[in-house]
């Protein structure tokens, strides 16, 4: 297996750190704590540096509130040079190992993502119903509670197999532990923040092994991963079934998580299946109901809002096109002609 060592000076670096800065900055420098940061960018930049190199950096407290996505989630938001760090840290752990993750794991990579994803779907049940001419089934399966459940101790163990840096470790280790959620007890700190950008790539880690297990011991042919959100497609529902009880037990056994007991599914292909926000059927996809209308309610709202002089008609545009964008990866026309329709409405009225 395929080790890395000396990361900490790379990831410690003046240069990696002002590179993060910018990276970090991007859509972001309107935001008062980031203007406050920027004020004196090079003196923040050069402290963080000398707290890295000398080992006396301490990650700080988290600020929590909730944003409605459409599901409530609970956002925990470090200070700006906590965050400039874990994009420091980001950049060059991803390379490292995003190689690594098999080629049907879809969140939070370069070129992969929701539309792939549902790509994918599409074609494996083409594939596996022979043209939609044979039965297809698709097992769909959510993690409960995920990010508040990974493991501290498990991730951890995991990222030492391939980091054998000590201070690389140390450090990762202070962010991780930087944040403990309701999962936790005095013996055992699990949950990873939703807001950090390194949470992203360690619940690609941490599910990694769930894949390769998938992949390999159970030589699961059409399988593929959004975070903790997972399908497998088989055309004999009894295979389906026989998969749970290992799966459960992997899970369980070795990455202390368990199946949502109301999130798992097995579905026929003709009967639609709920994929990423869309819902695949032979030969053509539509969007989810929910999907289709927040995205009725979220134009309304912001033409009202436009109309009360809120925000700039230009933004409008924008979303329309951000809307009709969505909806060009599925067979909804007669939904975009609507939502022009009401654009032109609302921006009349």
């Amino acid at each position: 297996m395929k080790t890395f060592t000396n990361l900490y000076e790379e990831i410690t670096s003046v240069r990696n750190l002002f590179l993060a800065w910018k990276e970090f900055r991007r859509g972001k420098t309107k935001k008062k704590d980031v203007m406050r940061f920027e004020y004196r960018l090079e003196q923040n930049i050069f402290e963080l540096h000398r707290d890295l190199r000398d080992k006396s950096y301490s990650h700080g407290p988290y600020k929590g509130f909730y944003i409605t996505d459409p599901k409530r989630r609970h956002i925990h938001k470090a200070v700006v040079r906590d965050r400039v760090l874990h994009h420091a840290i980001y950049i060059k752990l991803y390379m490292l190992f995003d190689p690594t993750f098999i080629s049907t794991s879809f969140s939070c990579r370069t070129g992969k993502g929701t539309h792939r994803g549902v790509v994918w779907l599409e074609n494996a049940t083409r594939k596996v119903s022979k043209n939609y001419t044979q039965p297809c089934f698709v097992l769909k399966c959510d993690i409960q509670k995920f990010f508040d459940s990974v493991d501290h101790t498990v991730l951890i163990a995991i990222l030492r197999r391939k980091i054998k840096d000590t201070d690389t470790l140390r450090l990762l280790g202070e962010v991780i532990d930087s944040f403990a959620s309701g999962q936790s007890n005095l013996f055992v700190r699990k949950g990873l923040p939703i807001g950090n950008l390194t949470s992203q790539l360690f619940a690609n880690v941490y599910m990694n092994e769930f894949d390769q297990f998938m992949k390999h011991p159970m030589s699961v042919k059409h399988y593929a991963r959004y975070t903790d959100d997972f399908v497998v497609v088989a055309d004999n529902k009894q295979y389906l079934v026989d998969l749970l009880k290992p799966i459960s037990d992997f899970l369980d056994n070795e990455l202390k998580l368990s199946l949502h007991p109301n999130k798992v599914a097995i579905r026929t292909l003709h009967s639609g299946v709920d994929y990423l926000g869309y819902v695949v059927l032979p030969h053509y996809k539509r969007l989810r109901t929910k999907t289709r209308r927040r995205v009725y309610r979220g134009l309304t709202k912001k033409m009202r809002e436009c109309q009360n002089d809120e925000i700039a008609n230009g933004n409008i545009k924008q979303s329309l096109n951000s809307y009709l964008g969505t909806l060009s990866h599925a067979n909804e026309y007669r939904v975009s002609e609507d939502l022009k329709n009401l654009y032109c409405f609302l921006l009349k009225n």
